[in-house]
């Protein structure tokens, strides 16, 4: 007997399919991001100071050096304004190409960019210049490669499709990562910052064509276009977020926070404070990071899937909880020093705080209404992306307080993760509010749209 597939079924098909083909092109791009972002960070601390600030204070330079890495946290926010209200008006798609190419350019920029002995104190305004612009592009770039996976996927499967592009950030660190082990195995230290580390920044050309084909290559999202067709664009985006939604962009902001904030202190602070204070070597530690990243190649997926039996807020919490519980037993234990607890260490402050990063699109997608939502996802990621510049330099302080005492990066994953915790619960009561109340237009036109994907497909 022929088996009976309703109108649902090949509706649902159809925009899984569209969603798959989408979603990788976001990927790719988002990997190209986390890459051209985090190569700056990887090799700034071989090459920074010495090539672009003056050699008479090395000291001085080497504070600058990582002043010009804060800077792209703190100006994510403009970004997320300019992006934010250009995904609103223009659409996702367009918005998305934007970011990626400005991305690319200027980190390939980064590595044609003559040094100090060359043209003098233009070098570091330059490197400061680039490395703003490319803070600028990935206040953009999250949350538009969220919501074109999100917005061509069934209501069903948001939480999965929202969770795919996360995979973006332990890519690109695995990338760095592999980049500069190779890199230190097979070029000495004197080739090395002579014109080593200009291959990293380089390779950001081809990646760029790969990511540009990709999205030039998708359809704008049937969400956006809908917005488009009914004239229920809003004029100004970013400023209805903070008129109709302020306490929500409040609760977005505190659950990304763990997301954000456990990656700046588990792959910047914590590898730093095991190389100057545990006596681990550099490949010790790059080598451990590397492996947490690949697990979370696993896990992030897995836990997408999680958020569409139980909802993305419940997994930002879960996570947000676990993480709390397992935040002093770590350090504890990584006070021992050896390779395998370090291993450990990246692997279990990487797996907890995955769950709340995997569900964390899904979280604000199922907040926000469609006509602001780039903007507002934008703008609580770009926020607290900013806050979390700040871990790294809070935990050294900490740190040098109590005498670099076992427990004093506890102290910090254990503050992130209460605000997220708190915030996640918050965020699941507001979506289901969203969820009952029909009287909202968004979630009329939201209810309208997933009509007409389902029609849509039955057609074709």
């Amino acid at each position: 007997m022929k088996p009976v597939t309703d109108s649902t079924t090949i509706a649902s098909r159809t925009a899984d399919r569209n969603a798959w083909r989408v979603t990788l092109a976001s990927l790719v791009g988002t990997s190209l991001e986390s890459y051209d972002f985090y190569v700056f960070s990887f090799f700034s601390a071989i090459f920074s100071a010495a090539v672009f600030f003056p050699a008479e204070d090395r000291v001085a330079g080497q504070l600058a050096a990582f002043l010009t890495l804060a800077t792209s946290y703190f100006v994510r926010p403009i970004g997320a304004i300019i992006f934010g209200h250009l995904g609103d008006r223009i659409g996702r798609r367009a918005t998305l190409i934007w970011t990626v190419g400005i991305m690319g350019v200027s980190t390939a920029l980064i590595g044609v960019l003559p040094g100090y002995a060359t043209i003098g104190v233009a070098a570091p305004i330059l490197l400061v210049l680039l490395r703003v612009i490319q803070g600028i592009s990935l206040g953009g770039e999250w949350g538009g490669s969220i919501l074109v996976g999100v917005e061509h996927s069934t209501p069903k499967r948001r939480g999965f499709y929202a969770a795919l592009p996360q995979l973006g950030s332990p890519i690109g660190t695995i990338v760095t990562s592999v980049l500069f082990l190779w890199l230190s195995a097979t070029l000495s230290q004197a080739d090395m910052l002579a014109w080593g580390w200009r291959i990293p920044f380089l390779l950001a050309l081809p990646l760029l064509a790969v990511s540009l084909y990709l999205r030039l290559s998708i359809d704008e999202t049937p969400v956006f276009s809908h917005l488009v067709a009914e004239k229920k664009r809003d004029r100004f985006p970013v400023l209805d977020v903070f008129r109709k939604q302020p306490v929500t962009l409040l609760v977005a902001v505190g659950a990304a926070l763990l997301g954000i904030g456990s990656y700046a202190l588990m792959n910047t602070y914590t590898i730093n404070y095991g190389v100057a204070a545990l006596g681990f070597n550099y490949t010790q530690v790059f080598t451990a990071a590397t492996i947490g990243s690949l697990l979370q190649l696993v896990t992030i997926p897995l836990f997408g899937l999680l958020a569409t039996r139980i909802g993305s807020a419940r997994v930002v919490w879960i996570g947000a909880l676990t993480t709390l519980i397992v935040a002093f037993p770590m350090y504890f234990l990584l006070q021992f020093a050896t390779f395998p607890i370090l291993v450990g260490t990246m692997i279990i402050g990487g797996i907890f705080p995955t769950l709340s990063w995997a569900g964390l699109g899904g979280l604000m997608a199922d907040i926000f209404g469609q006509s602001i939502r780039y903007s507002a996802l934008s703008l609580s990621y770009a926020i607290a992306a900013a806050l979390s510049g700040f871990i790294p330099l809070l935990t050294e302080a900490l740190g040098a307080a109590t005498k670099n005492a076992w427990w004093h990066p506890g102290i910090v994953l254990g503050i992130l993760s209460v605000v997220t915790l708190v915030a996640a619960v918050a965020a699941a009561s507001i979506a289901k509010r969203r969820r009952e109340d029909v009287v909202d237009a968004d979630d009329v036109l939201e209810s309208e749209q997933s009509e007409l994907q389902e029609r849509g497909a039955v057609t074709s």
